[in-house]
């Protein structure tokens, strides 16, 4: 039996894993369906499992927050829409290494927002992460810049979903929570679906999208991005409530380990040095981060 004391790290490197493997079902998809068919998709999934879960057990409902949920959506939403666009046309460790700096534009709103006092070690540390996407950027640079900008939003939407779930979670059984992601995930694709319809809008590759039923090739994709996703969020789930924020949030970057392998296979080139030190600037920051972050919560 997995000892009490690495319970939190097992569990966390699964989720990395299962967020991985979402991203790499999705980069499968490339050529059938664009990130607004792939949100709308990964989402509809998700709501299907939720939905059976919320009727098997009945979630607990504590407070009246429907406009914190609904920002919740939103920028869930949107990050999933700029992660899955940049999964599409960036290698996929590129792509979730820009969705993981998450931990620096965390830092920086609760210091704006929040008015969070930060160290000069947290400081240091947001500027190693900044680095470390320039690094990422400029092997890159052949490809155009705003899927660059993308992940950058991707990036800041999550931290602010983040900060927004931590603005919930005493009001809301958790799965209320994802539930506003999801739901919101399905809707705005579905909206757009209509609204193009309606008024014969041009197609683009995020929100006036076609409806496009899946075929024999494509199911088995879409089914794993969203169970996947899922599995990633269901082991987040145990990893937090298994150990010390500070210590598990350090193994989520392991997503992007994996995802560069991931990537790999499905023909990314392997990343090069410069990419690398990147990677490893962006990882070191959040580990940074994490760490000291423990440390003033223990004080």
């Amino acid at each position: 039996m997995l000892s009490g004391k690495y319970r939190g790290i097992f569990f966390m490197i699964l989720a990395a894993l299962g967020f991985s493997i979402m991203g790499a079902a999705a980069k499968m998809l490339k050529g059938e369906l664009n990130a607004g068919q792939l949100t709308f998709y990964r989402n509809a999934v998700g709501l299907i499992f939720l939905s059976m879960s919320c009727i098997i057990k009945p979630p607990t409902i504590i407070g009246n927050k429907t406009g914190w949920l609904i920002f919740r959506g939103l920028m869930g939403t949107t990050a999933l829409y700029t992660l899955l666009y940049c999964i599409l046309y960036l290698p996929l460790g590129t792509a979730m290494s820009y969705n993981l700096s998450s931990t620096l534009f965390i830092a920086i709103l609760s210091f704006l927002v929040f008015k969070e006092k930060l160290g000069q070690l947290i400081w240091g540390a947001v500027l190693l992460g900044f680095l470390g996407m320039g690094l990422i950027y400029q092997p890159n640079m052949n490809f155009p810049w705003y899927y660059h900008v993308a992940g950058l939003i991707s990036g800041l939407t999550s931290a602010i979903a983040y900060l927004t779930v931590g603005r919930l979670t005493k009001h809301y059984d958790s799965r209320i929570i994802v539930a506003a992601f999801v739901v919101m995930g399905t809707i705005i694709p579905m909206l757009g679906m209509l609204l193009k319809w309606i008024f014969q809008l041009p197609t683009d590759e995020i929100l006036f999208i076609n409806f496009i039923l899946p075929n024999s090739s494509t199911w088995l994709p879409i089914l794993l991005m969203g169970t996947s996703a899922l599995a990633g969020q269901y082991f987040v789930t145990l990893a937090y409530g298994s150990d010390k924020a500070g210590i598990v949030s350090v193994f989520s970057y392991s997503n992007i380990i994996f995802s560069v392998f991931l990537g790999v296979l499905l023909g990314d080139t392997f990343p090069n040095i410069i990419a690398w030190t990147g990677i490893a600037c962006i990882i070191g920051s959040g580990v940074l981060i994490s760490l000291e972050k423990r440390k003033q919560i223990a004080v």
